[in-house]
């Protein structure tokens, strides 16, 4: 790991520092300040020199400044590999979602002309950040997705990303690294959009497009909403050559009705010669009904991987994995309202509070522990010893 000034380690070495915001991060602390404070009580302090080796607490200044000069690309690549290394020996058929997220608080810093914007990679079955690369505006989060794509080993995995990153360039980066792609496609690639939609969409399935009646049916209790998955199937046969599924969803009142039409002939697809690796196109629609509304809409896909319309229910699920991660950053640890000043420690604890994440979901994954997050973060802060079941 590298740092952009020269440090000789004197007093207290950075990497003491980064053990001490890491451990402090896992209790679920997110504020530098709460984090120094709760190692400087006495009875984890004991527990930081007896596990750790870790003798001297710097200061909060002193704390700030390390943190300030410690290279974000480096530390990141340190992430990347040690990530890699707790990862299954293979990743084919992996779901990895990549999505930016702003980190609101530097849009509002007198050191900062624009809002720091962060692109991370996120594999959703195992719940775990890959990678990271941070960005001045969120107009350049599409090189950035190509640049991290570059940077993390991807082969075998299955790239989803939203409609921003449906770009033909970035289809060539992903099929360059060894992997597929599965993206939403919209108006931004609107010749590409108007024939899917000229493929997939005839007069059988626009007749489909609201089925408030037949939903309503189905939504009196929760046997007859699953029992209804046949009988539905029955009902909405896709046209010849399109493959069809759908999934039927009951989680706190909220209903989802999510039906898939996929086709892996693309040969009327406009432009599909443009698409690098270009298999499959899909298009799913999402009714959900909740406090008696129900909203309908349509999103529409396109895959290097052949699919079918089971697989395209799932692997597009995963897209949202990425959000998940992001609203854990704000929920657990008020990114959103960080105020710290330094772009570089804004960067560094953007990857110190994945690194705390990265290693709560592992513990989760290996205990099969049905805790949720905040739960072990808090017996953490309770019992320092339950940090050391965690790094086991």
């Amino acid at each position: 790991m590298k740092t952009t000034k020269k440090y000789e380690g004197y007093y207290c070495s950075i990497e003491r520092v980064l053990q001490i915001i890491i451990l402090g991060s896992i209790c679920g602390l997110h504020d530098i300040k709460k984090i120094l404070q709760w190692a400087n009580t006495p009875k984890i302090h004991e527990f930081l020199i007896e596990h750790f080796g870790i003798y001297t607490i710097p200061s909060y200044s002193w704390t700030m400044k390390l943190l300030n000069i410690i290279d974000p690309v480096s530390l990141n690549d340190s992430f990347i590999k040690w990530v890699r290394s707790v990862l299954p020996e293979t990743l084919k058929n992996i779901v990895v979602s990549f999505d930016g997220k702003a980190v609101r608080s530097t849009g509002k810093m007198k050191n900062s002309e624009q809002t720091l914007h962060i692109v991370s990679a996120h594999i959703a079955s195992l719940g775990i950040t890959m990678g990271q690369v941070p960005v001045s505006d969120k107009s350049n989060e599409i090189p950035a997705v190509r640049e991290l794509i570059k940077l993390l080993n991807i082969s075998g995995c299955i790239v989803v990303a939203d409609a921003l990153n449906c770009q033909k360039k970035t289809c060539d980066e992903i099929i360059e690294a060894g992997a597929d792609y599965l993206l939403v496609v919209k108006k931004n690639q609107e010749t590409l959009m108007d024939s899917i939609v000229a493929h997939i969409f005839d007069e059988q399935i626009q007749s489909q497009n609201n089925l408030q009646s037949e939903v309503q049916a189905y939504t009196e209790t929760e046997s007859e909403i699953f029992l209804s998955n046949s009988k539905m199937n029955q009902e909405l046969q896709p046209k010849e050559g399109l493959d069809f599924d759908l999934s039927i969803e009951n989680n706190r009142g909220r209903i989802e009705f999510r039906r898939a039409f996929v086709s892996n002939d693309i040969s009327n697809i406009l432009t599909s010669e443009e698409w690098r690796a270009l298999a499959c196109v899909g298009a799913i629609n999402r009714q959900v009904i909740r406090n008696d509304n129900l909203s309908n809409e349509w999103h529409l896909y396109i895959s290097s991987r052949p699919l079918s319309a089971t697989e395209l229910l799932r692997y597009s699920r995963d897209e949202w994995s990425v959000e998940t991660m992001h609203w854990l950053l704000d929920v657990h640890y008020k990114e959103d309202f960080c105020r710290i000043e330094s772009g570089n420690a804004q960067k560094n604890m953007n990857i110190f509070r994945k690194i705390a994440l990265n290693i709560i979901t592992e513990y989760k994954k290996e205990a099969k522990s049905k805790a949720p997050i905040s739960s072990i973060m808090l017996d953490c802060l309770i019992d320092s010893f339950k940090i050391l079941e965690l790094l086991k």
